[in-house]
């Protein structure tokens, strides 16, 4: 049951997100893009860049802030699905990065913090 509450969350955040990047200049490109590597939550460009967004939302502060879940392995896993998506959509003219996300949906309202440029590719 709690897996089934988690998936709910992380849509919803992805909602909440997609609408605040929108807000925010961001033009999306693709919504949970997947492929055999895994997932990028959310691919948009912002001023011709191209971003890759992990999307990370929490119900509290019990477990730290949501942006410190992506961690090394999750940065490197990201970087590989950035690298696979660009080959495929054979992309080589645009700049690109990886932003973060951040969301802790609370009963006075949601938080939403964007982190731009959240880590670098790790190869």
């Amino acid at each position: 049951m709690k897996d089934t509450a988690k998936i709910t969350t992380g849509k919803e955040g992805e909602k909440i997100a997609a609408a605040f990047l929108k807000k925010n200049g961001y033009r999306i490109s693709e919504i949970n893009f997947r492929c055999v590597l895994g997932e990028i939550d959310i691919i948009a460009r912002d001023k011709g860049e191209l971003v890759f967004i992990e999307v990370k939302t929490r119900k509290s502060g019990e477990l730290g802030y949501p942006e410190q879940a992506v961690g090394i392995k999750k940065q490197k896993k990201m970087s590989q699905l950035a690298l696979w998506y660009l080959q495929k959509k054979n992309i080589t003219d645009a700049g690109a990065r990886f932003d973060v996300v951040a969301i802790t949906m609370l009963p006075s309202g949601n938080e939403i913090k964007l982190i731009k440029n959240a880590f670098d590719f790790i190869s």
